[in-house]
């Protein structure tokens, strides 16, 4: 089984900053929030510059998420462009208003952690050809790539940084003295700071070399291993997980929860930002495979799952409680349990959760529909709690156990079938 690892998105100014801790050179720059600032940023660097907004998305150029600005007030101009749309779907709340460098040369160097069974370990890639993805130049040009598995007892080394630098080609000739030291040197630097943050990833692409042989990181993408995340409370990340966009304050508040309590899981994200229109339920998992068939069954019948939302690991009944409520307090037509868990859950904690919740949620919607399948250790405990603690509430609810593990298609039906009884009565 491959393990899962977590990873928490930093956006390209909170890179660049670490990048600067461990002594690498960047562009000049100031992260802004509002077209002003940006005119005043722009006149402080006293040169053109480059507007790039702070999302977590490749491909931002051709979107128009990076913008060149030569006085301040195109500055001015291209961040209220920004700000006014999303961009690829995503909002734009900051933007990094940087110098624009006179480039030379563009390299690339990155640091992953290879989960191959062969190496487990980090791996370190040059590449003499920067400012286009990994894969093309792989697919292009092979021979301009080059990797080290690192040792991690022993790290990279000035040694190592050479050999990188002497197994790939140089498509317009091989760098200067200068510019070869001030590489090795680079690459050294990032991955001190790779291993100093606990990354998963660092990528700067590119690694610029300037008209007067400066080595600077024009961009990167850095993510850090969200289990420590609690090591570098200076990074300032609200919710240490791998999103494409900033946590809602429902998410922020549920890992408000998980952050303190290590009891279990209490896992919960929003799948849309803004719920509008009908069809969304409130969805939790215990455990991961039958609750994505689950949800499967749903979507196929026309439903939008609201949240994903995961119990497991045997959390106590308070913890559990928290997260119904999260999933509740948002605009939805349904609620579903796909709880079968047969291994070291005490399914009498979701139970009691599942009583304390609704017991405080009926009153305030009649005929709401309930679907629970919850399954596993003290299963039959649990499913009398349920029986007796939702006895004369004003809901649409059903309970079905170990026998219904592998029918989705029957839960959703039964969800389909409530949800349309609750509509009409509506």
């Amino acid at each position: 089984m491959t393990e899962e690892i977590g990873m928490a998105r930093l956006y390209e100014y909170q890179g660049k900053e670490i990048l600067v801790k461990s002594g690498l050179q960047v562009p000049k720059g100031v992260v802004v929030t509002d077209p002003d600032q940006a005119a005043q940023a722009a006149n402080d660097i006293a040169k053109p510059v480059v507007i790039k907004a702070q999302v977590w998305t490749t491909g931002r150029f051709n979107a128009g998420g990076i913008k060149f600005a030569h006085t301040p007030e195109e500055a001015k101009n291209a961040t209220a462009e920004m700000f006014s749309r999303p961009l690829k779907g995503l909002v734009v709340s900051k933007i990094l208003v940087e110098e624009r460098l006179s480039v030379e040369k563009e390299f690339f160097v990155g640091v992953i952690v290879s989960d191959s069974h062969k190496i487990k370990g980090p791996v370190i890639i040059f590449g003499s050809e920067g400012g286009t993805s990994v894969e093309e130049v792989s697919r292009r040009n092979p021979e301009r790539l080059a990797s080290v598995n690192v040792n991690y007892l022993e790290g990279v080394t000035s040694d190592v940084a050479a050999r990188l630098l002497d197994n790939v080609t140089f498509h317009d000739g091989d760098p200067s003295d200068k510019v070869r030291t001030g590489l090795i040197n680079a690459i050294v630097r990032i991955y001190e700071a790779f291993k100093a943050y606990d990354a998963r990833a660092i990528e700067v692409n590119p690694l610029i070399v300037t008209k007067d042989e400066r080595i600077v990181a024009a961009d990167c993408h850095v993510t850090l291993d969200d289990n420590a995340v609690f090591r570098h409370p200076e990074i300032r990340i609200k919710v240490p997980r791998d999103m494409e966009r900033e946590p809602t304050e429902l998410e922020e508040k549920a890992w408000a929860v998980e952050e303190g309590d290590y009891r279990g899981t209490g896992y919960f994200s929003q799948m849309a930002s803004k719920i509008e229109g009908p069809g969304w339920l409130g969805f939790q998992g215990i455990g991961g495979g039958g609750a994505m068939l689950g949800a499967t069954a749903l979507v196929a019948r026309g439903f939008k799952i609201a949240n994903y939302a995961d119990t497991s690991g045997d959390p106590p009944a308070s913890k559990i409680y928290i997260v119904i409520k999260h999933i509740l307090s948002q605009e939805i037509e349904g609620y579903v349990l796909m709880g079968a868990c047969l291994a070291n859950q005490e399914q009498w904690h979701h139970a009691h959760a599942l009583v304390k919740a609704f017991r405080e949620e009926a009153m305030k919607r009649p005929g709401f529909p309930v679907v629970i399948l919850l399954a596993g250790n003290k299963e039959k405990e649990a499913h009398e709690i349920i029986r007796t603690g939702f006895e004369g509430l004003p809901l649409r609810w059903e309970l079905y156990g170990r026998d219904y593990i592998y029918d989705t298609d029957f839960i959703a039906d039964r969800v389909q079938a409530l949800v349309a009884a609750y509509k009409a009565d509506k």
